[in-house]
């Protein structure tokens, strides 16, 4: 693929063209967002694993950390500035190591920290490392590969589709037919965005979102569905509002009024919404491990019990088996990322989570009117806000969609420099 004068890989006015570094640079990040994704697990460990594949899962992603290191080597004062641009990621990183202390598991939130560190690390070098169209097409290239391996997958492979609770749904790459499609939600609204920002690839990265709306189809998730419309809902709202003053103002007034009247309809008729979901009233057993999870956060709300340290409690009488004895089941996640915050590190990592949220969601809302990387950051922040809501993905390691957070909320604070 041949990347024209016009993308700029470089910060700087002096080159045009891209050189080894930036090669190595682009090739770096793309391959850490593939690893970050964990769509190569399904198809070299299966769907069962031992305590084997856990220690090599663990140790692949080694040389994803080690390129992080070696792209912030190539910018490391633009790297050091960009990240004083965030207090509030500073403050939740140091809350999640400040956590270890009072862990129930404190080796374990130190390995998850390394970890959740090289991740954010890597979100911080892309957007230091690429102006925002190339950020966009390191993004898209890694999901373009993820896309055709689905494609393959559940055409051609015996994993690629579900045989159990789901018969005949796509899961692609992934564990369950409901990752492949919010994964997929993503990448239609990060396609857009690099077919908007890169014009003259956009007929290759328009095909490839044709492929992701094909996958989340297959896949039945009628969330991850939901999900990739309102993505697309974000795409189409930037382009109006960058037509013009009136234009923006229109679409404002009526993105607000849109956003109103989904919300009453889902207080006024919830039964309905959550049917037409495919839903029950528990949100597939979710109300139920909340309430379980909120029991277990009256018990520590200062401090929570860890970073990342309740899910693998094995003790027996940790937050984990209280957590699972008032769900009914075993749960992996809290299932909402605020509530898994809170549980981990207590009301303060809850509210720099907050902060920090707030903080990149409103540079986004602004940049809509001033900057063409909105067209990157708000499909992507739309999609996000609603997926956190029902999974833990926030302030997640070795996870591709937090490491894409991190960088459009650095991008946004540090936009392209000369």
């Amino acid at each position: 693929m041949t990347y024209p004068a016009a993308a700029r890989w470089d910060a700087g006015p002096a080159r045009d063209r891209a050189d080894l570094w930036d090669w190595l640079a682009f090739g770096l990040l793309v391959f850490s967002l593939i690893l970050y994704s964990q769509g190569w697990i399904l198809p070299i460990f299966g769907s069962k694993f031992d305590a084997a594949s856990s220690s090599a899962i663990r140790n692949a992603y080694m040389p994803v950390y080690a390129g992080a290191v070696v792209v912030l080597a190539m910018r490391p004062w633009d790297a050091a500035l960009a990240l004083m641009r965030q207090p509030f990621l500073i403050l939740l990183l140091v809350i999640c190591g400040l956590s270890m202390t009072w862990s129930i598991d404190s080796g374990a939130s130190m390995r998850r920290l390394i970890a959740l560190y090289a991740t954010t690390l890597t979100g911080l070098v892309l957007a230091v490392r690429f102006r925002w169209a190339t950020m966009a097409e390191v993004m898209a290239t890694a999901f373009a590969v993820l896309t055709l391996g689905s494609l393959v997958a559940g055409a051609v492979l015996p994993f690629g589709r579900m045989s159990d609770l789901f018969p005949g749904a796509w899961r692609g790459l992934w564990m369950e037919k409901n990752a492949l499609g919010g994964n997929m939600a993503f990448a239609f609204s990060i396609f857009g965005a690099a077919a908007m920002l890169a014009p003259k690839r956009a007929w290759l990265w328009w095909l490839f979102a044709a492929m992701a709306l094909g996958l989340v189809l297959l896949s039945t998730s009628k969330t991850s569905l939901v999900s990739l419309i309102l993505g697309a809902a974000g795409l189409v709202f930037v382009w109006v509002c960058r037509r013009g003053p009136a234009t923006g103002v229109a679409a404002t007034w009526a993105a607000v009024l849109g956003a109103g009247l989904l919300a009453g309809f889902v207080l006024v008729a919830s039964d309905v919404f959550l049917g037409l979901l495919g839903k029950d009233a528990t949100l597939t057993g979710r109300t139920k491990i909340w309430a379980a999870v909120m029991r277990q956060i009256e018990e520590r709300p200062w401090t929570g019990f860890g970073y990342a340290a309740v899910w693998d409690d094995k003790s027996g009488w940790g937050p984990l088996a209280w957590i699972t004895r008032d769900a009914g089941f075993k749960a992996q996640h809290a299932h909402n990322s605020w509530l898994e915050q809170w549980l981990g590190m207590g009301l303060g990592g809850l509210i720099a989570w907050g902060l920090f949220y707030l903080q990149t969601l409103g540079a986004a809302l602004v940049a809509v009117f001033r900057e063409k990387g909105a067209y990157l950051a708000l499909p992507f922040l739309v999609i996000y806000s609603l997926v956190s809501l029902t999974e833990s993905i926030a302030v997640s390691y070795n996870d591709m969609r937090w490491a894409i957070f991190v960088a459009l909320a650095v991008k946004l604070a540090w936009g392209d420099r000369d």
